[in-house]
């Protein structure tokens, strides 16, 4: 049992006393035992830290709560329009929303910045834009 390297043979190893890890190994493992035996269970870890957000309650159509002359009042009046703000403001759906500024668009009281398949930018006609129309 022989070793080429003069500081490293087998004999040296089996000599060798076995290592403090092990000892502290087996503490930590028999501090574990203990721990499970003495009883309940701790605090629950709690993974959401945020706060919920209330679900809304928005109106699927026009009525007396969610009139059509403040759709009309209002939007015109809005420098940024999307569906996203039609709907926020009047607290009505997407869907209510896409199909009035449609709407609105056809009479020629808002006027298209952009529609692509993901977004639709509308701004307020103004007077030189609706008279050049």
């Amino acid at each position: 049992l022989h070793c080429p390297h003069p500081h490293f043979s087998w004999l040296y190893l089996l000599v060798l006393p076995p290592f403090t890890m092990a000892k502290a190994q087996l503490k930590s493992k028999e501090a574990k035992a203990r721990a499970a035996q003495s009883g309940g269970k701790g605090k629950k870890k709690k993974w959401s830290k945020e706060k919920n957000r209330d679900t809304l309650n928005n109106a699927v159509l026009f009525d007396e709560d969610h009139p059509h002359a403040k759709l009309e009042k209002e939007v015109p009046k809005m420098k940024l329009i999307t569906i996203a703000t039609v709907s926020e403001r009047l607290r009505i759906t997407g869907s209510l929303a896409r199909v009035s500024i449609d709407e609105l668009e056809a009479k020629g009281i808002i006027k298209r910045v952009v529609h692509t398949r993901n977004a639709r930018i509308y701004t307020r006609a103004t007077a030189a834009a609706a008279a050049a129309a």
